[in-house]
């Protein structure tokens, strides 16, 4: 489900509330282990749900400056979820 490859912190399958805690858990740990800005790479994830938007935006709040995290490869769903609240402004994006 998380992984890190080739620098990027890689999520892949689902994130749903049987999950949650540990994904987050999970990654928080390997955040703190790694240099600063780290690129997240979604394009594994199976459902860009706003349980999953939420596990990022905590994981970016514990980062200097809220600045820390760069996504990458965003599931549709996901982005339209960002924009209808109004986050795209706070979150790095990546091609």
């Amino acid at each position: 489900m998380i992984e890190l490859k080739d620098q990027q912190l890689c999520l892949s399958g689902t994130i749903n509330f049987q999950n949650a805690e540990q994904v987050y858990q999970q990654g928080l740990a390997l955040i703190r282990q790694q240099p600063l800005p780290l690129v997240v790479n979604l394009a594994e994830l199976q459902h860009g749900n706003t349980l999953a938007l939420a596990v990022l935006v905590q994981w970016l709040r514990q980062t200097p400056e809220q600045k820390g995290l760069h996504f990458q490869a965003i599931p549709a769903k996901m982005l339209k979820i960002i924009e209808a609240c109004h986050l795209q402004d706070d979150l790095i994006f990546l091609s």
